[in-house]
């Protein structure tokens, strides 16, 4: 069908719906599979949210069109998304213990890395999950410069300033570097003159005495704070670290809070700061609110111009991930004669699948940036166009056609440096040693059609290996084996025992398809499985494959749903709530509402723009028509129905 511009002010508003009510797919003569798909949705849609960075190009498209709550959610989340001041978008997981903004793990219990912890107020992860427990005395700690007020349970060591220059050294340690990037300091500080600065230094293995001047500088604290202080950026921190020495200027008289000292992993995802933009772009097109997109384009376009010089876009073309940690290699090594050797401080995840280390020249964040280009060029010409919004010109606007011509650029970069000609499939990532790795992701390579990355032969090739039509003689599962889960494809086909972060060391102890990332399987991701068919192969093959998810909906429905269903010997293990499984659909997979966006994303063709919407509808052969209801479009609520001869209706 000939793709539609329908401009807001053309809409007549014919029905009003409450607002309670979630949208309804229908189809007539399918019936069943409609009404297996609207219980689908509403089961995954209330719990559809989360303040987590992760999320923000998956759930804001998916229920921002279907319920005013969730614009309420959105609008107070994106707005209130943590970005440091260089740019970085905060991740906003829980509590951790490495990178405040970072994914909470790997923590410095696993790294072997020092970690001092004087309350350990809300830290419940790190309790449960690592026995974390409170200091209780000072014992081998140098205080000067401050007296000891004693140790609060909530704000940990307090300590009151009697010297301009307050000193805090810990107690003995032993560690390298590669497991420290970054000191991260919990703390507080009341009656600090302006001009006080905070700085922290470090002893070596084999210094007799304090290097004069070797200090990195960061602010100095007021409330209660995080301050994740960069060592690996000065050039003298290497070696084995045996000491950290905190210092404060124009102290006197200042009381001061310690919380926590800890060595840091660098855990920072460089996805965050594309998925922030796509989710605000998103909220943007969905609400047109222009209120928030003044208050927000400063630190959008911040987030970009961060992007892109991080990871040297410019100049590669693709997204090169230049942290500690993430260079792409392993941080198992299994020798030539079977033996297994762990390196901490390697295999830093970088994504959703974060014990896999994604990293250096990376495929992953690469489709995400891609995206986020487009988004923003979208945006800032739209910006261009609407000068009654007064946007201000805050953090350097973009020409949109320079992010266009860069965004074709990544594109044709990506199929050329990440395409396996002997599998014909995508890598996931290059390592700095120039190795790449495939195991088969087929997470990557759905998502690289969707995103627009593949050419239509590199698209039709990665289809033929998913539907059996060739097979990879090195890949675990091949054939109708890929499906085995019957609701989406395993995330890999190569089993993999070798490549992961360091904590992950015994893969080989859970059984191929017991752990999401290794021949598991995530609901969610099948909505890039159906766009990425319908895309390549048209509406047919899309509808084919979503109707044998709903076949499997409906079955584990009949049994008591999820759990229930799962429960039973040999169909394969859940996660969700802590243990590992192979499986990811309920609990913590708050994706799993992506599944049912397929019918107004893909087969009705809705595009939500600034100045209304688009239509591009495809349907199946066998559909007479398609009609969603309760679309919520800006300021109006829609029920859009397209015919199979090409009619349009919308009230």
């Amino acid at each position: 069908m000939r793709a539609k511009l329908l401009p807001l002010f053309a809409i007549v508003v014919a029905t009003k719906i409450a607002a309670a009510e979630l949208p309804q797919f229908i189809v007539p003569g399918h019936e069943a599979e409609m009404k297996a798909l609207n219980d689908l949705h509403a089961l995954h849609h209330d719990a559809a949210f989360s303040d987590c960075t992760l999320w923000d190009a998956w759930l804001p498209m998916a229920t921002l069109w279907a319920s005013e709550k969730k614009r309420a959610q959105y609008r107070a989340s994106l707005l209130n998304r943590r970005i440091d001041a260089e740019g970085y978008v905060s991740m906003q997981q829980h509590r951790g213990m490495a990178h405040s903004e970072g994914w909470p793990f790997p923590a410095w219990q696993q790294s072997g890395g020092p970690g001092f912890h004087f309350s350990i107020l809300d830290d419940v992860w790190a309790i449960q999950m690592l026995g974390l427990k409170a200091l209780t005395s000072t014992d081998g700690w140098e205080i000067k410069g401050a007296e000891v007020i004693g140790i609060d349970p909530a704000a940990g060591l307090k300590l009151k300033a009697t010297a301009d220059v307050v000193t805090v050294t810990t107690p003995p340690f032993r560690c390298g570097t590669i497991v420290a990037p970054f000191a991260r300091v919990e703390w507080a500080a009341h009656g600090l003159k302006a001009e006080s600065q905070a700085g922290i230094e470090w002893l070596l293995e084999g210094e007799p005495t304090w290097p004069e001047g070797r200090v990195v500088a960061f602010p100095a604290p007021q409330a209660m704070q995080y301050a994740n202080v960069p060592l690996y950026r000065h050039p003298a921190h290497a070696g084995v670290l045996t000491r950290y020495r905190l210092r404060l200027d124009h102290a006197a008289g200042a009381e001061i809070d310690l919380k926590s000292l800890i060595a840091a992993i660098d855990t920072r995802h460089p996805i965050t700061n594309a998925l922030f933009l796509r989710g605000c772009g998103d909220y943007f097109a969905w609400t047109r609110d222009v209120e928030l997109l003044r208050q927000n384009i400063g630190r959008m376009r911040k987030a970009l111009h961060f992007a892109l010089k991080e990871f040297r876009v410019r100049e590669e073309k693709h997204v090169f991930v230049p942290w500690v940690g993430h260079d792409g290699r392993s941080g198992i090594v299994i020798g030539p004669d079977g033996q297994k050797s762990i390196r901490a401080g390697l295999g830093v995840g970088n994504n959703y699948y974060d014990l896999v280390p994604f990293g250096a020249h990376d495929a992953m964040a690469t489709a995400y940036l891609h995206d986020a280009l487009r988004a923003m060029a979208t945006l800032e010409k739209s910006i261009q166009t609407h000068a009654e919004w007064q946007i201000p010109a805050d953090g350097t606007p973009f020409d949109a056609q320079d992010l266009t011509t860069l965004a074709d650029a990544v594109r044709t970069d990506f199929q050329k440096r990440f395409w396996n000609a002997e599998t014909g499939r995508f890598n996931g990532w290059i390592d700095v040693e120039g190795r790449a790795y495939d195991f088969g992701f087929t997470f990557v390579n759905l998502e690289a059609i969707h995103y627009g990355l593949a050419s239509p032969e590199q698209a039709c090739s990665i289809l033929d290996w998913l539907d059996g039509k060739r097979e990879i003689a090195a890949d675990t599962s091949r054939g109708a084996d890929i499906y085995h889960w019957r609701f989406a494809p395993r995330a890999t086909t190569r089993r993999n025992i070798d490549t992961y972060v360091w904590p992950w060391s015994n893969p080989e102890q859970i059984p191929w398809g017991g752990q999401i990332q290794d021949g598991g399987a995530v609901l969610g991701f099948s909505f890039h499985d159906v766009m990425a068919r319908l895309h390549s192969h048209g509406p047919d093959d899309a509808w084919k494959r979503l109707r044998e998810i709903l076949t499997w909906f409906r079955e584990v429905q009949s049994e008591g749903g999820y759990r229930a269903y799962y429960a039973k010997p040999g169909r394969g293990t859940l996660q969700g709530g802590g243990p590992a499984g192979g499986l990811g659909m309920d609990q913590e997979f708050l994706e799993s509402v992506l599944m049912p966006q397929v019918m107004l994303h893909g087969f009705l063709g809705f595009q939500a723009t600034a100045d209304g919407y688009e239509l591009h509808p495809r349907l199946p052969k066998d559909w007479p028509s398609l009609t969603i209801s309760g679309i919520r479009l800006q300021d109006r609520v829609l029920t859009i129905t397209a015919h199979a001869d090409g009619r349009l209706e919308v009230k």
